[in-house]
């Protein structure tokens, strides 16, 4: 059987298995339905390799297909990945990571990472397009920031890509005017000189952080339970039905498609 049709099948497989979850969740609470099992990251990129150099892995799609992003292209500038806690954000961005490790060379992409739960992150040390994994109370997060805006300015067309992963937006916020004046300026032109940055926020800061909210026209959603919440992240969707820790959803042509994070070994 194609490797495709396989992995449709097993994605058709998971959205059955979610939707029964939620009818044995109502009608028996104390019943643990089975946790529904995902494809490795590794045996996905596997099998879907080779892929072009400038393309990104995110995710599966409910098809089958891989997600990509097209690193050459900046339209689609800055992307947030929001949902409540639970839904799986640090693990998008580790699935991120981890697949930059195994589809590129560092000469074409580095990442690095700021966060305020650097415990999270440990796998991560020593992978080799890992540029360094910085905790929000430290101040080389706030140098990264600094030399990443550098780094944008002085680059010309090169074909390396730096990504920025930012677990916990609003702790970011928390260092100051420079190092915020440093992330407008990469949210506003950043991808245009190939540094694209990821930014999860829980979703119940979503309120709170509403202006921040404008510099994002990719948005990625994780399961957020409070359907005012969820509106106001996409406009006029409920998120509450996607499978926390494994599915996320986008926006694209005036629908919500959904799709699944691999296992990370």
């Amino acid at each position: 059987m194609d490797k495709t049709n396989q992995f449709a099948l097993m994605i058709e497989a998971l959205a059955e298995l979610a939707q029964e979850e939620q009818i044995l969740i109502a009608s028996e609470p104390l019943q643990t339905p089975p946790e529904p099992e995902l494809p490795t990251l590794k045996s996905v990129l596997t099998d879907i390799a080779p892929l072009p150099q400038e393309a990104l892995f995110l995710g599966i799609a409910e098809d089958g297909l891989p997600v990509l992003l097209n690193l050459y292209d900046p339209v689609p500038g800055p992307i947030l990945i929001a949902g409540d806690q639970g839904s799986g954000k640090t693990k998008f961005l580790k699935t991120i990571a981890r697949a930059a490790d195994m589809l590129h060379a560092p000469s074409q992409v580095q990442y690095g990472i700021i966060t305020s739960r650097l415990d999270e992150w440990k796998t991560i040390h020593g992978s080799r397009n890992n540029a360094g994994v910085y905790e929000t109370s430290d101040d080389n997060a706030k140098e990264l920031l600094q030399s990443l805006v550098t780094w944008a300015h002085h680059n010309k067309g090169q074909e390396q890509s730096i990504l920025l992963l930012i677990d916990d937006l609003d702790a970011v916020l928390k260092l100051g005017q420079q190092a915020q004046q440093n992330l407008r300026w990469l949210l506003l032109r950043g991808t245009s000189r190939r540094v694209w940055t990821f930014v999860a926020m829980d979703a119940a800061q979503a309120h709170d952080l509403k202006g921040w909210l404008e510099f994002f026209h990719t948005r990625l959603f994780g399961n957020v339970q409070h359907s005012a919440t969820a509106n106001l992240l996409t406009g006029n969707y409920n998120l509450h039905h996607l499978k926390a820790g494994m599915q996320f959803a986008m926006r694209e042509d005036g629908k919500l498609l959904g799709f699944w994070l691999p296992t990370i070994e």
